[in-house]
């Protein structure tokens, strides 16, 4: 099984679930705050790789909501500028095992990537309930 560096809002519903679910499937979590965390733009690029800029973003932080950050209009650079200064922009939750680095909780990536089933059998799909489960928007997001 592998350790996983997870970087979390704490207090996030969807953060505490997917940690449960990782745990579950017998991984050791190693939980951060990823709010106090001290990020540099190099650091953060890990766990974006070439994934559009927009895809970065949580899309409940109050900036975007509010139309003030645009992300999609936004280039790398000043993306990650604003992120390393507002943390609550980042999407979370952002993970490492070993040298891989990822952003989200895309099921289908994790499962394929490290499992999601329990005691690692990979053989095994995940539960039909976990895989209709949205475990990346935040369900105190209304509208």
């Amino acid at each position: 099984m592998s350790t996983i560096h997870f970087y979390e809002k704490p207090g996030c519903i969807n953060n505490t679930r997917q940690k449960v679910l990782l745990a579950a499937a017998g991984h050791e979590v190693i939980a951060y705050n990823l709010l106090t965390e001290a990020w540099n733009p190099e650091r953060l690029q890990q766990f974006f790789g070439q994934r559009p800029v927009a895809e970065w973003f949580n899309a409940s932080a109050p900036l975007i909501k509010s139309g003030d950050i645009m992300p999609d209009q936004l280039d790398r650079t000043t993306a990650l500028q604003l992120m390393v200064q507002n943390p609550l922009l980042i999407r979370r939750p952002l993970m490492q095992v070993e040298t891989r680095c990822e952003v989200g909780f895309d099921t289908d990536v994790i499962d394929r990537w490290i499992g999601l089933s329990p005691n690692g059998d990979r053989a095994t799909p995940m539960s039909s309930q976990l895989a209709h489960q949205d475990l990346q928007t935040c369900p105190r997001t209304h509208g």
